[in-house]
């Protein structure tokens, strides 16, 4: 399946754009692109033509129907964006889309080796703004995570380079020989990379959406008709893709996993559908149902994917073991 992703997520967005007419392109590059551009073009040109900097700026011009054509350019967006209301909604003839061309919408932040305070022997700690999920990266990727048990009065035990969130700090232990300035950290900063609010007919493809502190993905509430297409979402705090409210959203051909709590959780009433998508019970549930109904080809799932609690016990790990097809960095 981890081959099929692509072609699985092209042929469905080919699909989609086959069927639209008079539909605005708007044009977003973080490289080449200015907020005071119009976004109506790909290239700069005179009369403020050009694509925006950022997301943020398109979605303000943004109207009903249209198509945000981001750019690759190998650096990731940094921001936190909402789709809401009918300005960011559209039709089946004519949906509202985000085409991500497999950039990478980033909510990490980095922390200096400033921010460090030493706790003990080679472990150091530091106490993030947000505090109710969160991720410590190495690299930019999720380091491995020791959980904390319950009550206990001090923080669990760290080989070298894994991490735990204990009594409102984050907790890490380096290698011996090594300083603390010399690793590149980061943790989950922003609080959720993409929400969805009363829209219907959106379309959102080929995009990675990671290191957010609670969601990659959070269809809040009355979002319907919509599409998740070929998203990979990964290493943030709470879930990659989560849906709920009164929400009916599909999911296809996306990647999900090294998330913190589920890689895909639905609430109230929603509805969700998931096909040909690789939901990997490494760090967390490939799915949690707190309510709604959730389908995976076909198939109504209930309650937590019990495949993780099972390769937990074989493998007799308490930490966080992450996926080589998760590991790309950007």
């Amino acid at each position: 399946m981890r081959h099929r992703r692509p072609l699985l997520a092209f042929a469905a967005v080919c699909l989609v754009l086959s069927s639209r007419a008079l539909a605005r392109e708007i044009y977003v590059n973080n490289v080449a692109g200015d907020d005071r551009h119009s976004g109506h073009a790909p290239r700069a040109a005179s009369g403020g033509l050009g694509p925006t900097r950022t997301l943020t700026r398109a979605l303000r011009v943004a109207r009903a129907g249209d198509h945000m054509i981001v750019a690759n350019t190998g650096q990731p967006y940094r921001e936190s964006i909402t789709l809401e209301a009918s300005r960011h909604s559209g039709t089946s003839l004519r949906p509202f889309i985000i085409s991500g061309n497999g950039a990478v919408l980033d909510g990490t932040l980095p922390v200096a080796a400033a921010d460090w305070r030493h706790d003990q022997g080679a472990v150091f700690r530091f106490r993030p703004e947000r505090l109710s999920y969160q991720q410590l990266f190495l690299d930019r990727l999720p380091a491995t995570r020791q959980e904390a048990p319950r009550g206990s009065s001090a923080p669990p035990p760290l080989k070298p380079l894994e991490w735990c969130l204990w009594q409102d700090n984050i907790y890490f232990r380096i290698e011996p020989g090594r300083t603390l300035d010399s690793y590149p950290l980061a943790h989950a900063g922003l609080p959720v990379g993409i929400t969805l609010y009363n829209v219907r007919g959106v379309v959102i493809a080929d995009l990675i959406v990671q290191g957010f502190q609670r969601d990659g993905v959070n269809a809040h509430d009355n979002v319907f008709d919509s599409q998740l297409l070929g998203l990979t979402a990964r290493g943030n705090g709470r879930s990659g893709i989560s849906v709920g409210g009164a929400s009916r959203v599909l999911i296809e051909a996306c990647l999900v996993g090294n998330n913190g709590l589920a890689q895909v959780r639905t609430e109230g009433w929603s509805q969700v559908e998931v096909r040909q998508s690789d939901l990997i019970p490494n760090t967390a549930p490939g799915w949690v149902v707190e309510g709604g109904r959730l389908t995976i080809d076909g198939r109504r799932v209930e309650g937590r994917d019990p495949e993780f609690s099972a390769n937990a016990a074989r493998s007799g790990l308490r930490g966080q073991r992450l996926d080589a097809r998760l590991a790309e960095r950007p």
